[in-house]
Parts: C-alpha cells; sequence; structure tokens
C-alpha cells in the first residue's frame, strides 16, 4: 500500500462539522484564507461523517474523524498544527488510510494539508460518535471533544441558511451554522467556542487528483 502513496484512489462522501473561535461566521469560507480569522488566529474543532468511502481496496465506509486545527493567522499562509483523531472500530488499514489521507499523503481534495499543515500534533485512536438529531449535529471524540452544532435560523425555519458555488476547499455550499457547546480538551489545548461559528458541509472528495 505506502508504495503507491499519492498514487491510490481514493473517495469519501459524508458529512464534515467545523466549530472555531471566530465570533461571526468564519470569513475564511468565502475569501478562501485570504481574510484574517475575526480574533486573528483560528482554533478548529471538527468532526466527519463518512457515509461511503474507499482508499484502493481499504473500505472506509461507516467511519467517523476528529480533527483539532490551530492556525496562528490567515488559512491560506499554512502553518497549521493538526490532530487527529481515528474511529477505535478501525482496522490498522483503515487507520492507516486515514492518516495518509487527512495528512494530505493521499493527494486530491486532502492533499493541500500537505503544503499547509506544518504540524501534526498527535493521532489518536478514539471513540468518535457523529449523531444527527433533527437539524442538530452531536460530536463527541473520547473525552477530547464535545460538541454541538445547529444551523442558524433564517427567516424562513424550514430551509438553512447557505453560502453556495463557493471554492472553499471542504465544499462548494456550507451551511451557517453556531455551537451550543464546543469544547476540546486535547494535545494541550482547553477550548470553549460554545455560541461562535461553526459550519455544515457534505462532502465529496476523491484523489489523488
Amino acid at each position: 500500500m505506502k508504495s503507491g502513496l499519492g498514487t491510490i484512489p481514493w473517495t469519501i462522501k459524508g458529512e464534515l462539522v467545523l466549530n472555531c473561535n471566530c465570533t461571526v461566521f468564519c470569513p475564511c469560507v468565502v475569501s478562501l484564507g485570504m481574510h484574517p480569522p475575526t480574533e486573528g488566529h483560528c482554533q478548529t474543532w471538527g468532526g466527519v461523517r463518512i457515509d461511503t468511502g474507499e482508499y484502493g481496496d481499504v473500505d472506509l465506509s461507516g467511519l467517523n474523524i476528529g480533527l483539532l486545527i490551530e492556525i496562528p493567522g490567515m488559512m491560506s499562509r499554512g502553518n497549521w498544527k493538526v490532530g487527529l483523531f481515528i474511529d477505535d472500530r478501525a482496522t490498522d488499514a483503515q487507520f492507516n488510510a486515514l492518516v495518509d489521507i487527512f495528512s494530505g499523503k493521499a493527494k486530491g481534495t486532502t492533499g493541500l494539508f500537505s503544503v499547509l499543515v506544518g504540524e501534526i500534533v498527535g493521532v489518536e485512536r478514539q471513540p468518535i460518535q457523529y449523531i444527527n438529531e433533527g437539524k442538530e449535529r452531536r460530536i463527541t471524540v473520547g473525552r477530547k471533544i464535545d460538541g454541538v452544532v445547529y444551523p442558524v435560523e433564517g427567516k424562513n425555519a424550514d430551509e438553512e441558511i447557505m453560502i453556495s458555488n463557493t471554492k472553499y476547499w471542504m465544499g462548494p455550499d456550507i451551511t451557517v451554522a453556531t455551537a451550543s457547546k464546543g469544547r476540546v480538551r486535547a494535545f494541550g489545548r482547553v477550548w470553549d467556542f460554545d455560541g461562535r461559528s461553526a459550519e455544515i458541509c457534505q462532502i465529496d472528495w476523491h484523489g489523488p487528483r
């Protein structure tokens, strides 16, 4: 598997949630990282629910991922620090595949991580739950991350506030959201982002191109 690193076909379809320290909706979505975060730096936790996915002949369907991301300034300038949590149900082959994808080594949609990430602060197996309850998304990563994210309500409560047709790396259509709970205790970080900016995105990622 490793001998073909960067050439192995892979896909991930599912949903991603991010909650960051921005006081209003994250400006990175529309500025593509050319505008600084509202606090001058970015601290983010995230969860990924993989509905269907594969890395070569390794099935990734049904697994979850947790993320911790710290960026010292504008997203596009790099020097990110990333912590990665892999579903403890993953086999060794699934674990290695997900590390390759989320480190950027597998290229494709997440390939930019190999350029922007300056340090991976840790990779851990953790029990990860990603639960949809109505409009809420509840994500827990062991005792490391405890979050609840929900869409910001618009004039028509039945329709989500969307930013569509973007060039954002996650996907073109982003649901504007916020967090009623966003607590991180991991890799020396202690964050509480209750009431801060959040995003929900349906993902359709692939590689190596």
